[in-house]
């Protein structure tokens, strides 16, 4: 895989899988792998395919490592199937003795608008119903090349730097990809998606280049939090989006 495609975010290993003789090296480093994907929630969703191309072996290859990383403890594989027994997504879990661990390292010194004084002001009437506008819609499916319409009007070279940053970010996420995804992962990645959007045409364009992939997901919950907090009461909070943004960029 390209430079430009890789991950850009920090991966952690700890030594005994390092130092483990019974793991590859490339075992060890697709643990780091999926350590970095995994961020704050724990686990990794992350397909055999998209590891084939990061590491330049067949999936094959990966769902060896992947078992063998199970077999030793360290990871465990969770298949997440609907009612009629289809795959809806794979979550590896990092073992319970480095989550906590892997999940602090992503909450060390971040504080965001929402723990402050300086709150965005909560509208009442509240619903969050950004989810299924026409525009978040229509751009997340646009960008993730499920279609060729382009309501947001971007030129040829806006597409081109979004799509890098995405790559950079780590939310370059393919129709396969998403194929694996929850309703709820998705409807999180076209909030994020698009408040991303908002910020690149903006006259803050520059903060987009400070936003790590961790920050994004933190944020999302914790928004998700005060909005299960304020619901049906006179603080409810009305434009989840409006919300989430400002948090980004207040977090910036």
């Amino acid at each position: 895989m390209k430079e430009q495609n890789r991950p850009a975010y920090y991966a952690i290993i700890p030594s005994e899988i390092r130092y483990c003789e019974e793991l590859k090296y490339a075992e060890r480093l697709l643990y780091g792998e999926i350590t970095a994907l995994a961020g704050k929630e724990g686990y990794c969703f992350a397909t055999n395919k998209y590891f084939a191309e990061l590491y330049q072996v067949i999936p094959g290859t990966i769902s060896r490592w992947i078992s063998h990383l199970e077999s030793l403890g360290f990871i465990r594989v969770d298949i997440i199937k609907d009612n009629r027994n289809q795959i809806l997504e794979r979550r590896i879990y990092i073992n319970d003795t480095y989550r906590d661990f892997i999940t602090s390292t992503y909450k060390q010194n971040k504080q965001y608008p929402y723990e402050q004084n300086e709150q965005y002001p909560i509208s009442r009437n509240a619903k969050y119903n950004n989810i299924n506008n026409n525009k978040i819609d229509g751009f997340f499916y646009y960008i993730v090349g499920k279609t060729n319409k382009n309501p947001e009007k971007f030129t040829e070279d806006e597409e081109i730097k979004f799509r890098e940053i995405l790559v950079k970010i780590g939310l370059n996420y393919t129709e396969e990809m998403l194929s694996m995804f929850t309703e709820e992962n998705i409807e999180k990645l076209k909030i994020i998606i698009y408040a991303l959007k908002r910020i690149f045409t903006s006259n803050r364009k520059n903060l987009i280049f400070k936003v790590t992939r961790e920050e994004l997901l933190f944020i999302y919950d914790k928004c998700i939090e005060k909005q299960l907090e304020y619901e049906n009461t006179e603080d409810e909070i009305n434009n989840f989006l409006d919300y989430y943004y400002v948090s980004l960029i207040k977090s910036l």
